[in-house]
């Protein structure tokens, strides 16, 4: 982060991130500021003055639902502060609420000036990350136009328009534009104080963004924070079965990951054209639909929050490919990856509109699919998408790759993700010197995942398809691909799997935490798989806190590269649900009781991934700069974990 006390507010596909006394600077790089919706910043400036210079930070900005700050202007011991400010800010869907508050400090009547400065930059985010990359956006306009409350910023490029609308009660008494900035504007108010009294402000940004509905009115901060406590509290309420002996922090965990899926939920659509929510992916750059993301999110909220893998299917299947398009990866039948709303993926100057490039979501998507039935009982979501499941299964044999060389294979996007798999940074697949791979590449947990899709798809099948001759055909085809798997990528040497196979059918010969993925798919037979769990738990894997993507002591490992050394809770919760499938108590014992200390020394809210230096170098986990927060999938980490303990304790799987 950038040292400030940042607070980050999220609702329903809509997010702010405020500085410490409740402002917008305009910053980019790694931690943006601003008022975030469908992929664009709609209010960039937020600036507050009180009799005409910057107020001093009381008590910082802080909470979760609604944010407060209490801030005053300049005084001295012997003339303190004639009022104070205080700030309340809240969130509905694409609209931020706001009350200003001043209180009279005085036994007499005092005047107030405020003045806010408010702009709506309309960047895209792929603009705002620090990646020095820029866009050509040829004939864009920006306006702002003063209203009879407040002001109107808009955004224009050939069909593309957007506008965000601030408006007050009471009106300020002046809307100025500012001297030197295009579409910055100042509003003005003059407000008397009676003596020990208040005054109030109340402010509302709405962003109309291109293509989406208008958004619902909202009301005061209080009435926004009362809409989505009842929303959060329908969804966290629900008692989670926690073990009578269950290791400290675990409620705690679990509680925190409830209240931050609740709030990640975003408005998706199904193949019928119902309305769905699902688990997006994270703050500040991924808050919308992801298929390996929310995939895996469900998957781990499966026993306790099902609705979140019923509309993740169904907003899956509304995504899938029909056809083939070679510049966002489209094939028929493919799981869609990552689904965008911005001006730059409307003018396909990013490939992300609807981004197919993922080997994984297709088969995790059947993976969801019969454990979304397994676990509810619910037969009517696996017939309605059997249509779409058998699509996903033949992208797995035609275009995925098991028809021409045995295994789901990707090859690099040189306009999209060079690596396919969830370790998809650029390097991430590399042999033990840590050259990348090239392509077709195969990885490991890929061969895991179409394994278990097989296996789970020919159960439907035979189960609530009456098609047992498919059912036949893909048992087979996963019989054969498990005793390859263990002839192609088994590494003598090691006594460990390769990380992936390359282009030429060579072992990529790293150490990764991929392996510990196919213990969950089951792809490895007991003594394989007992192999891997126990050579996980050894130091050069497990840093005391969590399990590193890549074994130290290797020459492409790095503590705080983002797929070459770090530690990722996600990744850690599929292999201690592979140690619990396994039986191997102790080590998924051991992960467990790392997280859930991990977790304890972040507010117990797991970050996306954490730096893999040692427990031993250092007494607290070591943060990596550019994590998100919330994130979904870590998020649903706890839960995960609580699966995996009730497991190894006799407890439904």
């Amino acid at each position: 982060m950038n040292g400030t006390a940042d607070t980050t507010l999220v609702r329903a596909g809509t997010f702010v991130v405020l500085g410490a006394d409740g402002g917008l600077t305009g910053r980019g790089g790694t931690s943006p500021d601003g008022l975030f919706h469908r992929d664009a910043r709609h209010l960039s400036r937020w600036t507050l003055t009180v009799d005409g210079t910057a107020p001093t930070v009381l008590v910082p900005s802080s909470g979760e639902q609604s944010a407060g700050c209490v801030l005053t202007p300049p005084g001295t011991r012997d003339e303190p502060a004639a009022y104070a400010v205080f700030r309340e800010q809240a969130l509905g869907t694409a609209v931020l609420t706001e009350r200003l508050r001043l209180v009279n400090n005085r036994p007499a009547p005092v005047a107030a000036t405020l003045s806010l400065t408010a702009d709506a930059d309309f960047a895209d985010q792929f603009e705002l990350r620090s990646d020095k990359r820029s866009y050509d956006k040829a004939g864009a306009r920006r306006t702002a136009d003063v209203l009879p409350d407040g002001v109107v910023f808009g955004y224009e490029r050939g069909e593309w328009t957007s506008r965000t609308t601030v408006g007050a009660s009471p009106a300020p008494a002046a809307v100025r534009p500012v001297e030197g900035e295009p579409t910055a504007h100042r509003l003005e108010w003059r407000l008397e104080l009676p003596a020990h009294g208040t005054s109030e402000i109340l402010l509302t940004v709405t962003a109309h963004a291109h293509g989406a509905p208008e958004p619902a009115a909202v009301g005061t901060p209080a009435e926004a924070v009362a809409e989505q406590a009842a929303d959060t509290e329908a969804f966290t309420g629900a008692p989670l079965p926690l073990p009578a002996d269950a290791p400290a922090g675990l409620a705690a965990a679990c509680e925190r990951g409830l209240r931050d899926l609740a709030a990640l939920r975003v408005p998706a659509t199904g193949p019928d054209g119902e309305d769905v929510r699902v688990p997006a992916a994270g703050i500040p750059w991924f808050l919308t639909l992801f298929g390996r993301d929310s995939l895996f999110t469900s998957l781990f909220a499966l026993p306790y929050r099902p609705a979140l893998a019923e509309g993740t299917l169904l907003a899956l299947a509304a995504t899938q490919g029909t056809g083939y398009d070679a510049g966002r990866g489209e094939q028929p039948g493919r799981i869609v990856h990552e689904i965008r709303h911005g001006e730059l993926a409307h003018f396909r100057q990013v490939p992300y509109g609807r981004y197919y490039g993922a080997v994984d979501a297709t088969p995790l998507f059947l993976v969801l699919l019969d454990s979304y039935t397994r676990t509810t009982g619910d037969t009517d979501l696996a017939i309605r998408l059997e249509s779409r499941a058998r699509a996903a299964v033949d992208w797995m044999f035609r275009d995925g790759g098991l028809d021409d060389g045995g295994y789901l294979v990707y090859s690099p996007d040189p306009q999209g993700l060079v690596n396919q798999n969830w370790k998809d940074s650029e390097g991430a697949i590399c042999f033990l010197d840590g050259t990348q791979a090239e392509g077709p590449i195969a990885v490991a947990e890929a061969q895991g995942y179409a394994y278990d899709a097989l296996v789970r798809t020919a159960r439907l099948a035979r189960w609530l398809w009456d098609d047992a001759p498919y059912a036949e055909r893909l048992e087979k085809a996963a019989a054969e691909l498990r005793e390859q798997f263990l002839r192609d990528f088994w590494m003598p040497g090691p006594d460990f799997p390769a990380l992936a196979l390359d282009g030429e059918g060579r072992q990529v010969d790293s150490l990764a935490s991929d392996a510990g993925h196919l213990l969950w798919s089951g792809i490895l037979d007991d003594r394989h798989a007992r192999r891997v769990g126990q050579r996980l738990l050894e130091p050069d894997f497990f840093s005391g806190w969590a399990i590193r993507t890549l074994a130290s002591g290797q020459p492409g490992y790095h503590p705080l590269s983002y797929h070459r050394g770090t530690s990722w809770p996600h990744d850690n919760a599929v292999i201690l649900l592979g140690l619990a499938r396994c039986g191997l108590k102790d080590e998924a014992r051991t992960v467990a009781l790392g997280l859930l200390d991990a977790s304890a020394h972040h507010g117990h809210r797991l970050p996306e991934v954490m730096a893999g230096y040692a427990r031993t170098q250092h007494p607290r986990p070591v943060p990596y700069p550019h994590s998100c927060s919330p994130q979904a999938w870590a998020a649903a980490t706890p839960l995960a974990v609580l699966t995996a303990l009730r497991e190894g304790e006799g407890g439904p799987s």
